[in-house]
């Protein structure tokens, strides 16, 4: 099974401790599936929005497929999203009870259909992020002397 990754949120993991993460298919128009076959979406500031009953994919920007001149989309429209109504009522819990938030990790393509990963995330203060920055430079330092002692 051939899955082609389109587009990545890379500030996910640093601001947010990933709990639960879900395939979510989305509801598309013809233009909107063009444009991200062509690699035309960003998630940098999107996030998705659970109302108990749907799930939404808000502020995800896919550019506008230029053949499709009058028939195009709004780049940003609200997006529903395709998920079990099992999954839409856990992840409703979660926000309303946990506090955590959902967000969107990767837009990937499987079997010809646009699939979105989520997941449900507590953000990181700002010590959990120094941290994590330390961890990765000790880390770095010693592989460093590792390499130069050989």
């Amino acid at each position: 099974m051939s899955v082609k990754v389109v587009a990545t949120n890379r500030k996910a993991k640093h601001d947010y401790f990933l709990l639960d993460t879900y395939e979510a298919g989305i509801a598309l128009k013809g233009s909107e599936i063009k444009s991200i076959r062509a690699g035309q979406i960003s998630l940098k500031e999107a996030y998705v929005r659970v109302d108990g009953q749907e799930a939404w994919l808000v502020n995800a920007h896919i550019a506008p497929y230029d053949p499709a001149s009058r028939e195009n989309h709004d780049p940003t429209r609200e997006r529903r999203l395709l998920l079990h109504k099992r999954e839409i009522l856990k992840l409703w819990d979660e926000v309303r009870q946990k506090g955590l938030t959902v967000i969107p990790l990767q837009v990937y393509l499987k079997k010809g259909r646009a699939k979105l990963e989520i997941a449900a995330a507590r953000g990181k203060k700002k010590y959990d992020k120094r941290q994590k920055i330390a961890e990765r430079d000790a880390e770095r330092e010693a592989q460093r002397a590792l390499r130069g002692r050989r």
